[in-house]
Parts: structure tokens; C-alpha cells; sequence
């Protein structure tokens, strides 16, 4: 039974996109998330916060149960062995951090595509009802095609050499991260530098002119009207543990100042 991925799907349509990030493990998020109506798809943050392969499987039910695309970012190693364990759970798309080099995407690619292509063969897991009993293996070979592979372009050689990555086959989409790449340079922090914005500029006009789709991550709504100018289409807005360190440090604050005047 093959489950739409609507991430895939709007891409190939050329629609915009958007999807929140979430680094806390509990699959009740991704339901409130969904229960909003406003996003596209969630994605989590396996590469910032603990987590074990059970959440894999709970995260992409809660996904499914709300109409829900999914992705995950996992960290640069075990790439190979993360990606395929989140698409043998349901996660239906891979941002893959670290991206150095055009071996690295390729290999990106291989471990979310199938064989001959990629990496994934048939496997007892839950995309096929454990006893295959839901979905065959072509199903499997077609979800690995739909699986939207998305690359960090965040280091120094990655941006030299931007256009050789995004002529890998099956590289979907790439987004830009200027915290990374300001450590990649020498210059930790400064996340508007002007070479890091010049970096940013040159990841978003390079991916429109080799048709990967360029995505932006922001804060509040106004941050996309740049963006937008620039042809950004795809969207991730907000981070579930800043949302909650920026409302628990205001509330707080302005609570203990009402409270100090008792």
C-alpha cells in the first residue's frame, strides 16, 4: 500500500512547501503539528537530540495518522545505515548534514535510492507490513525513488564546488547553513558575514539554474519575502526546542519583573 509523499509530490508539481523541525522525540508533536493544517510535512532532527530506532517507527506513524509528509536530518556518520533505517520505518524523505565532496551526495543518493540505483533492497520492515503483506517490491523500489533526497550545503568545499553536487543524479534539494559554514571559514558565529551571505546567495541562484530545489530555513513569516524574491519556493519555518526557549524566557522574565514589584 503505497502511502503519498507529499513533500515528493509538490516538488514535482513546482508548488511551494512548507515543514516545521522538530528535535524532541515524541511522536505527539508531529500530531499537533498536523492538527494545525499548516505544514506540509515535519522533519526531524535526529542529528541534534537523543532518540532510538523505535521513534523512527512512532514518528512516521504519527506522520501518517495526521496526513503528514516526513523527513529526517541525520548526521554525517552512519549515513548510509540512518537513512535506510528511517525509510524502513516510514520517514519518507533524508536531509543529509556534512555534505563535503560529490562522493559524499552520490553516496547520499545510493543509500536512499534502491538496487540496482542505490543500496536498499526488500526488507521484513514496517514500509511493507513487516510480512510484506501491505506493499511488494516494486512498492519499495518506487518509495525510494519518490524518497526526497535534500543535502546541507554548509562547508567551505561544498560551495567550491556546488555545481559538480548538484549535477549527482537524484539530488532533490539543498539548503543552505550559515552557522556551519561561517566554522567551515574561520569565522564561527558570524552568520551574516558578507562571505556568508555571498555563500548563501550562491547556493540559492545556483540550485534555481541546475533545477534542485533551493529551501530556506526561518524564524517568523516576513523572513521568507527575501527568500521569495530571490525564487525560493520551499520553506522549513521554526524549531520546536527555540520556540519554546523564546516563549519561556519571555513569559519568565516578565513575570519575575511583575512579581519583583509586590
Amino acid at each position: 500500500m503505497l502511502r503519498e509523499n507529499k513533500l515528493r509530490e509538490l516538488l514535482r508539481k513546482g508548488e511551494p512547501s512548507i515543514g516545521t523541525r522538530i528535535m524532541i522525540a515524541w511522536p505527539g508533536l508531529v500530531e499537533m503539528i498536523g492538527y494545525t493544517g499548516a505544514y506540509d510535512y515535519v522533519e526531524f532532527l535526529s542529528e541534534y537530540g537523543p532518540y532510538d530506532l523505535y521513534d523512527f517507527d512512532n514518528l512516521a506513524r504519527a506522520a501518517e495518522l495526521v496526513g503528514l509528509s516526513s523527513m529526517i536530518k541525520i548526521d554525517q556518520e552512519p549515513r548510509v545505515y540512518l537513512a535506510e533505517r528511517a525509510l524502513m520505518a516510514g520517514i519518507q524523505n533524508v536531509l543529509f548534514a556534512d555534505i563535503r565532496t560529490v562522493e559524499d551526495a552520490e553516496l547520499a543518493v545510493r543509500a536512499v535510492r534502491a538496487e540496482p540505483k542505490g543500496l536498499n533492497g526488500f526488507r521484513m520492515d514496517r514500509r511493507v507490513g513487516y510480512v510484506s503483506c501491505i506493499a511488494s517490491a516494486p512498492d519499495v523500489v518506487k518509495m525510494c525513488d519518490d524518497a526526497v533526497v535534500a543535502l546541507m550545503i554548509e562547508k567551505k568545499s561544498a560551495v567550491e564546488n556546488l555545481e559538480e553536487i548538484l549535477s549527482v543524479d537524484g539530488v532533490d534539494m539543498v539548503q543552505f547553513g550559515p552557522s556551519d559554514y561561517s566554522v567551515s571559514i574561520g569565522l564561527p558565529g558570524q552568520r551574516n558575514h558578507p562571505k556568508v551571505r555571498e555563500a548563501e546567495l550562491k547556493t540559492i541562484k545556483t540550485a534555481l539554474k541546475m533545477d534542485v530545489a533551493p529551501r530556506a530555513e526561518i524564524s517568523r513569516p516576513e523572513d521568507a519575502k527575501r527568500y521569495i524574491e530571490l525564487g525560493v519556493r520551499n520553506f522549513s519555518i521554526g524549531t520546536d526546542a527555540s520556540i519554546l526557549y523564546k516563549w519561556w524566557k519571555q513569559n519568565g522574565e516578565e513575570l519575575k519583573k511583575i512579581l519583583s514589584k509586590i
